[in-house]
């Protein structure tokens, strides 16, 4: 499948090994030019090593948006949420989940700010993520082109993301035992 003529598209970069890969990927796949928003939701540390890590990826510095939207995840996400008892199974809170639309209307409103034509997130092809960002960029921005690397791209494994990351040297931080740190979402 060719792909579209992108020219930029804004990602939710959380500077961990799959929106590293997809960074990268965007760049030699689409040939576009890679704008991305990392959402502070509390989770602290991680913020400014997603910053270094895009700008080592060859992201211009004023494509890189990193935004402390806590205070409104809270008031219009969080409180809306405990409001609803929206627990799942009787015992998990949905705080990742709840965040996906706000991430989403992040990307929308850069993506109008500088121009670009696509958004592209990190969700898997086999998670309701997917659903909460597509329709959140949808509802905001009908005719925003989508792009969803893991309903894309031919890797199949977390080794093959890996081995691509080694091929154009993307900095993939390792855990005590040497595995790659996969996605464990924080936010307050």
């Amino acid at each position: 499948m060719a792909a579209p003529s992108i020219k930029k598209v804004v990602l939710a970069y959380s500077g961990g090994l799959d929106t590293s890969i997809i960074l990268k990927w965007l760049q030699t796949e689409y040939g576009a030019e890679v704008v991305t928003f990392t959402a502070d939701l509390g989770q602290g540390e991680e913020i400014e090593p997603a910053r270094a890590k895009a700008l080592a990826a060859g992201v211009k510095p004023e494509n890189i948006f990193i935004e402390d939207v806590r205070e409104e995840f809270v008031r219009d996400f969080v409180f809306p949420m405990f409001r609803a008892n929206t627990v799942y199974e009787g015992q998990y809170l949905l705080g990742t989940s709840i965040a996906r639309p706000l991430i989403a209307k992040k990307q929308i409103e850069i993506a109008r700010a500088t121009g670009a034509d696509a958004v592209s997130h990190g969700a898997t092809g086999k998670g309701n993520d997917q659903v909460r960002f597509e329709l959140g960029y949808y509802a905001l921005e009908p005719d925003i082109h989508v792009i969803a690397p893991w309903r894309e791209w031919d890797f199949k494994s977390r080794e093959a993301l890996l081995e691509f990351a080694e091929k154009h040297q993307i900095q993939i931080t390792k855990d005590k035992r040497g595995e790659a740190p996969f996605s464990v979402d924080a936010n307050l």
